[in-house]
């Protein structure tokens, strides 16, 4: 990926180190590089693959305070689910890309937490993804956090920089609210959109 050193977006082939350096941040970051299964009939990726490569973040997030979703579920019996997600796609990723997932936990409520997950490659900006994360027990509802489990969060907790859809069109938080309007994407047409149209 570009950094200030002038490494170029497309590196040899070769996973790169999957995982963040030890210790506590604000912003968890996680490298992806784009495979061909990534990828539609156009050569950028799949959209749908952007919430892919979330989820594998988030849960290196979680691994990296010391839990696994696997040993919760079976010890603890909870999990956790997506509640509700919004996604702007600013920009196509291409195959071979390295992107990185920056996770920020904005959020946590009684059963539930706000994230915050933006993809680049370099410092560009691709896809920017918000999150509701519920927990849930093995029947299904919702259920408290745990104390350990909210403790560890703290420290990361960083408010988001603008209200969510939701709350911003209505003032309060909920499904079935009308999206933001935003101005179209500089380079949409790589989605097969008209950038003179009218946005949505």
């Amino acid at each position: 990926m570009t950094d200030s050193g002038g490494t170029p977006d497309r590196q040899p082939a070769g996973s790169p180190a999957a995982g963040p350096a030890a210790g506590v941040e604000p912003v968890h970051v996680f490298p992806v590089r784009v495979y061909y299964e990534d990828t539609d009939a156009g050569g950028i990726v799949y959209y749908a693959n952007y919430l892919k490569f979330a989820e594998r973040a988030r849960t290196e997030l979680l691994r990296q305070t010391g839990r696994q979703q696997f040993d919760l579920l079976r010890e603890r019996g909870i999990g956790f689910t997506v509640r509700s997600c919004r996604a702007e796609y600013l920009a196509p990723a291409r195959l071979d890309d390295i992107l990185e997932i920056r996770s920020t936990v904005n959020e946590v409520l009684g059963a539930s937490m706000r994230l915050s997950q933006r993809i680049y490659r370099g410092e560009r900006l691709l896809c920017d993804l918000r999150f509701r994360i519920a927990v849930m027990n093995r029947e299904g509802r919702p259920t408290r956090i745990p104390k350990d489990i909210r403790d560890t969060l703290a420290p990361r907790i960083v408010p988001p920089d603008e209200p969510e859809a939701d709350e911003a069109e209505t003032g309060e938080a909920g499904c079935g609210s009308t999206p933001r309007r935003t101005a179209a994407p500089r380079d949409c047409h790589s989605y097969g959109v008209d950038p003179s149209a009218e946005p949505v």
